[in-house]
């Protein structure tokens, strides 16, 4: 278990280890096909694969809660925050945009060295144990699912690249539908070897990542992403199998799960949501935040009041963001609370009662107490359209969950002319291939 090193440094302490005898260590990043990598390498290729995992995903949270109107950044070096992805004016995206081309790109680094992982453990001539092949590679197929997720969650209905091991023969765009159905396949396809990979990984894991360390427990949260797969592909019975699979606990941590970690040590990376409270650039709640709150509702405290009210182009805002304290703050992948949710949505309309009992856990820990409305259909969901806003604020949903709810048209709208978007556009990129 390391408390994370950067794969630069971990070449570094490796080659510097008397007791080991490396020929090569090539980039952890850009691994040759052609080459036969040792078991250290591979091992590093592993660590290197965790730290893309975070590359970028500053810029995923911003576009997607900026989007969903959950938070606005204020920021006068660029006025695309608070334009092209607002719609402001009948302002368009831009398929060049960096807000839609670097998250996107960088989720498809992560699968290029997944693929360069899996193409090594063709080619090594490492003495690896079938139990070490399938830890690694049940552990690089999780990570190439969960990337693909949210690829697929900016691109939506122009669906995405699935299989792209061939760099000269990439596979084709997929439709959404066909998307989710690979990622699901992809997922189980991990889950088996997971199962079959021993106790330990042959590789560490950055401390994001402790109580989820070993194949077992990694598994726990290959079942937890395939939950929320299948909770967008509307299998509920599906979803509420693979939490059940999972690591999620009604009576366990609402933060319980696995995370990108960060840091401001040597090289490695900060928070990049991290912002310091009170100043001009700001990332801000969207008013309708503090609002739309529940009195005595404890997720208030995921903002805080400014001294000064923060404007910038025509829209405003009294609280900061305040979900993460420093620029030390891990951020999570999946957390317990989202799991319960995701049981409570997919009971609906099949055991209310069973939808009820999970939503309760959700209010008892933030405040509210039992829930003690209605039972129809439609009132549970609004209850579970609540607490999936405040819970999971800040954690990517709100967009998505609005999008696949077919609501995105109840998102306030702050300016004349204001838009709210489907999706993002294909990167020019992608149209240029």
């Amino acid at each position: 278990m390391i408390n994370y090193i950067s794969v630069w440094a971990l070449a570094a302490l490796m080659l510097a280890m008397p007791s080991c005898t490396i020929e090569d260590i090539p980039d952890p990043n850009n691994l040759s096909v052609s080459a036969a990598p040792s078991r250290q390498a591979l091992e590093l290729y592993a660590v290197g694969i965790e730290s893309l995992m975070r590359t970028e995903v500053g810029f995923y949270y911003d576009v997607v809660a900026i989007i969903g109107r959950e938070m606005y950044f204020f920021t006068n070096s660029d006025p695309r925050y608070t334009g092209e992805l607002l719609g402001k004016g009948g302002a368009q995206l831009d398929p060049a945009g960096f807000y839609g081309t670097r998250p996107y790109a960088a989720r498809y680094k992560v699968i290029k060295n997944v693929n360069l992982l899996l193409a090594g453990l063709e080619t090594t001539t490492a003495n690896l144990s079938n139990e070490e092949r399938n830890a690694f590679s049940g552990f690089a197929k999780t990570t190439e699912a969960y990337s693909l997720l949210l690829a697929l969650n900016l691109q939506y209905q122009n669906g995405i690249r699935v299989e792209v091991a061939d760099i000269e023969n990439l596979g084709p765009f997929v439709s959404y539908t066909e998307a989710l159905a690979a990622i699901m396949a992809k997922l189980e396809e991990a889950a088996t070897e997971l199962a079959n990979a021993g106790s330990e990984f042959p590789f560490a894991l950055s401390s994001g990542f402790a109580g989820f360390d070993t194949p077992a427990d990694f598994l726990k949260f290959n079942r937890a992403i395939a939950a929320r797969v299948a909770l967008y592909q509307g299998d509920m019975s599906k979803a509420i199998s693979m939490a059940n699979a999972s690591f999620m606990d009604m009576n366990g941590d609402l933060d319980e799960g696995p995370a990108h970690y960060f840091s401001t040590a040597g090289k490695d990376l900060p928070n990049p949501i991290f912002r310091t409270p009170d100043q001009s650039e700001a990332l801000v709640a969207h008013p309708s935040y503090t609002t739309d709150i529940m009195m005595g509702d404890d997720r208030i405290n995921k903002v805080t009041l400014r001294t000064t009210t923060a404007v910038l182009d025509g829209l405003s805002s009294d609280y900061d963001v305040t979900i993460f304290a420093s620029l030390d703050a891990p951020i999570p992948i999946i957390r317990n609370e989202e799991l319960i949710l995701i049981v409570a949505e997919a009971n609906i309309g099949s055991d209310n009662n069973a939808a009820v009992n999970a939503l309760n856990v959700i209010r008892n820990a933030h405040g509210l107490g039992d829930y003690s409305g209605g039972m129809t259909n439609q009132e549970l969901m609004d209850e579970l359209i609540y607490n999936r806003r405040y819970s999971l604020f800040g954690d990517g949903h709100r967009w998505i969950d609005m999008r696949r709810w077919g609501m995105l048209d109840q998102l306030p709208l702050d300016r004349a002319g204001d838009q709210v978007w489907e999706q993002m556009p294909r990167p020019i990129s992608e149209q240029q291939l």
